[in-house]
């Protein structure tokens, strides 16, 4: 059975910028169709950010429960009996999450009057695609197409995933069983993230890393407490080392994975039960016809090129999320979605963010947004900076925050107080890059930020001191 279907916009994939994009265009009135080959939401909902971070906060459960289980308890309060861990449970639970926030998502392109087509769209030109479903195929032409295709997880070519002993981030939230040693390949915020959760859990984690420090995209003083947390908890860390292969051996239950790399032109060998593999992730160029397009890649040639409105070289074409450049974060995919939508409903929009939130949900959590006082100077910024450490806040006292060496920096121009640039890291601390980028968005001044009176206690009222510190009168610190 095939079909012909005609619409004034077409949405490929139906991740954070996909559908987005398409609720917001059948909301605007417009004759709207999002293609999917999975479930809806993409990645980050399916098998990336709401997953992982549900895994995450089970960890950090976990390790809570240890803690008041210990011989004298935690905070006066003692747990007797062991305590234990379930993961296919845990993988069960997170699972019921990602359905319920998949169904939400159809319901809501469904309310909005978005037609949701589930298949595999393949484009013959710049604006006709066939899409293969399960009923037959689907012929689809459009006025304007919105391309939001997302990335891979990149698999090393002499270490390619079997999801079984060398798993990616997919299989590390699908784990049945927890592995009792675990080699993380790529000190990225993934596998950095992936590793703390599994640490916490009670697995023995070894990080292979080829550049010289873990989270080489934060500067030194903003990943150092994360650096100490794994100290800490005897997560090893090799810099400066590449993966070089590995081999499955043994019989049965017996089986492991030997994996060697190479550090300080030495050859060394692990012994674990799982190799999670997290080297990056490419955009999802290929494949479906994108050649047939005729649109522009970008200079590095891995993106789609685009404009200040993510139109490409072909008019009527336009490309968001990963697919068209850094950085590849979903609430920047969604944004753009949004913003487009509305651009081809004949609004006069343009994509001008002054800043994009990078987060990182290790223990602690980091928060960049902006620019960091080198980034400034580099630019020929002439700065002041103020740092405020979470032990002097009374709430991050009461939360326990403070014991990761957490603190809130800021970075202002000397000249007239403009604020640049906020990193934080600290427990609970990705609750506050809200104040964070809105300070940025609006030009915010230091002043402005002092003289707003913020709750007490709350851990928002760290970034009111870290701006007080900047300004050179800090109440709650010397």
């Amino acid at each position: 059975m095939s079909a012909n279907k005609k619409c004034r916009v077409l949405v490929v994939g139906a991740g954070p910028g996909g559908y987005v994009a398409a609720i917001r265009a059948a909301q605007l009135g417009m004759d709207t169709i999002i293609v999917e080959a999975d479930k809806t939401g993409g990645t980050c909902l399916i098998r990336g950010c709401i997953p992982s971070k549900a895994i995450i906060h089970a960890a950090e459960r976990f390790e809570n429960l240890r803690k008041h289980s210990a011989e004298d308890g935690h905070m006066g309060i003692s747990i007797t009996g062991d305590t234990n861990i379930d993961m296919a449970a845990i993988v069960d639970w997170k699972d019921s999450i990602v359905n319920r926030l998949n169904k939400g998502v159809e319901s809501l392109l469904k309310a909005a009057g978005a037609e949701l087509i589930k298949g595999w769209a393949t484009f013959t030109s710049s604006k006709q695609c066939i899409v293969e479903t399960e009923e037959g195929s689907v012929t689809i032409d459009a006025d304007n197409i919105i391309i939001a295709t997302g990335s891979s997880h990149i698999d090393l070519p002499f270490m390619p995933c079997d999801e079984e002993f060398i798993i990616s981030s997919t299989g590390a939230l699908d784990l049945q069983k927890l592995p009792k040693k675990v080699a993380v390949i790529g000190g990225g915020y993934i596998g950095l993230e992936l590793g703390c959760a599994l640490s916490r859990l009670g697995a023995e984690v070894t990080i292979i890393e080829g550049m010289d420090s873990v989270l080489a995209i934060m500067d030194k003083e903003i990943r150092r407490p994360v650096e100490i947390w794994l100290k800490k908890h005897k997560v090893v860390v090799h810099t400066q080392a590449m993966a070089k292969g590995a081999v499955v051996k043994g019989k049965g239950k017996s089986r492991k994975v030997h994996m060697t790399f190479e550090k300080n032109d030495e050859e060394q060998t692990i012994v674990v039960d799982k190799v999670l593999v997290t080297v990056g992730r490419r955009p999802n160029t290929k494949g479906w016809g994108l050649e047939n397009m005729g649109v522009r890649m970008d200079s590095s040639g891995r993106f789609i090129r685009i404009d200040d409105k993510c139109q490409t070289s072909v008019p009527g074409i336009y490309a968001i999320g990963d697919v068209a450049g850094d950085p590849m974060l979903a609430h920047k995919a969604s944004a753009q979605g949004e913003m487009v939508a509305e651009v081809i409903s004949g609004e006069k929009r343009i994509f001008d963010k002054v800043a994009i939130p990078a987060i990182v949900f290790t223990e602690p959590e980091i928060v960049s947004v902006g620019l960091s006082p080198n980034e400034a100077k580099e630019a020929g910024e002439e700065i002041i900076t103020g740092k405020f450490p979470l032990a002097a806040n009374g709430r991050a006292l009461t939360l326990e925050a403070e014991k990761t060496m957490g603190f809130i920096r800021v970075t202002a121009r000397k000249s007239d107080h403009v604020i640049l640039g906020i990193q934080a890291v600290g427990s609970h601390i990705a609750e506050l890059h809200g104040e964070f980028i809105l300070a940025l968005e609006m030009g915010a001044l230091l002043e402005d930020i002092a003289d707003t009176v913020h709750a007490h206690p709350t851990m928002t009222e760290s970034f009111h001191e870290g701006v007080l510190k900047t300004l050179g009168h800090a109440i709650h610190i010397s």
